[in-house]
């Protein structure tokens, strides 16, 4: 018999309070879960996921009462946060000097990424577990993001210690990262929310400095990023010999996939990693894809999709 909710939230939290690695459900991806506060369970994201060490995780908390504990919050931070939380919105800020997460999941940076998520299954999770948890995307770093508790499992098996299932990801692309000191708001990943409703509250956002040698100062920053094993082909018609074509909008009645038959981009984002998986799953010579317009979030899988094809 599966377990209720509430027994799969003390589980995972169980599972968490031992040092292990759990698969945790949340609005935008699945996660792979580890007590932040403890660098060594953190470790064993890193390991399991094959991500460079210089790539900071983000923090989920239950609230931003909980975040304001870890994060200095400016008035700016504060007014985003109360905007968007809980949901898909990453926040990054300076750390406090008692910041309880350790090091290693702020990738030694004096800023640290908080999100509150809105899943309500995560949301147990977090309440039963009464500590930050870092939760980057369960896939082998690299490859598309799950979307489904399925994709966690075809990703990682046994491994894992236990997937909560909490069914499919309803926006199905990473948060938004945007990183706020004082006054100033810089845009450092696209995601699940559009440029413009943060402009909307945040004003213009600046962007990330890109003669910077720094570390990255959030996830989703690596430059080749979200990519299947076959080659990404981009803005493409149609598809050759051996190739998989992944379209968007009408016109496309003859490709296996297609991202939004109605050319909607909400549909087309949380169908994005899941199809990507599916087309790869084919072993073709080249995935092909259809041209998504760069509005709304049609920017955010722009983005990731120019991430896949980079080379």
């Amino acid at each position: 018999m599966d377990q209720g909710p509430m027994e799969n939230a003390f589980a995972a939290a169980a599972t968490l309070a031992r040092g292990d690695l759990v698969g945790l459900p949340t609005e935008t991806v699945y996660g792979l879960g580890a007590d932040a506060t403890d660098a060594e369970a953190v470790a064993k994201i890193f390991a399991a996921k094959g991500r460079p060490h210089f790539n900071p995780l983000i923090s989920h908390v239950v609230s931003l009462e909980a975040a304001e504990a870890l994060g200095v919050f400016s008035p700016l931070a504060r007014k985003l946060a109360e905007a968007f939380w809980p949901g898909p919105l990453s926040l990054v800020v300076p750390r406090q000097p008692d910041c309880a997460v350790c090091d290693l999941a702020c990738a030694g940076l004096d800023t640290i990424a908080l999100r509150v998520p809105s899943h309500p299954l995560m949301q147990q999770v977090l309440r039963a577990f009464g500590k930050p948890v870092a939760a980057p995307s369960a896939n082998v770093s690299g490859r598309p993001s799950p979307t489904t508790a399925d994709h966690v499992l075809a990703e990682f098996g046994d491994k894992l210690t236990l997937v909560v299932d909490g069914g499919p990801c309803a926006v199905g692309l990473e948060s938004a990262v945007v990183a706020v000191i004082g006054d100033q708001a810089t845009l450092l990943r696209l995601g699940g929310l559009s440029r413009a409703e943060l402009e909307a509250v945040a004003g213009p956002l600046l962007a990330p400095d890109a003669s910077s040698k720094a570390a990255p100062a959030s996830p989703g920053m690596v430059l080749r990023h979200y990519a299947p094993s076959a080659p990404v082909r981009l803005n493409g018609t149609s598809a050759g010999s051996g190739e998989v074509m992944i379209g968007f909008g009408p016109g496309f009645d003859g490709a296996e996939f297609n991202l939004s038959a109605a050319g909607d981009v909400v549909e087309a984002a949380a169908h994005l990693f899941s199809m990507l998986r599916a087309a790869d799953a084919l072993n073709p010579s080249a995935i092909v894809i259809a041209t998504i317009p760069e509005t709304g979030l049609g920017e955010a899988i722009a983005d990731r999709l120019r991430r896949a094809a980079e080379r």
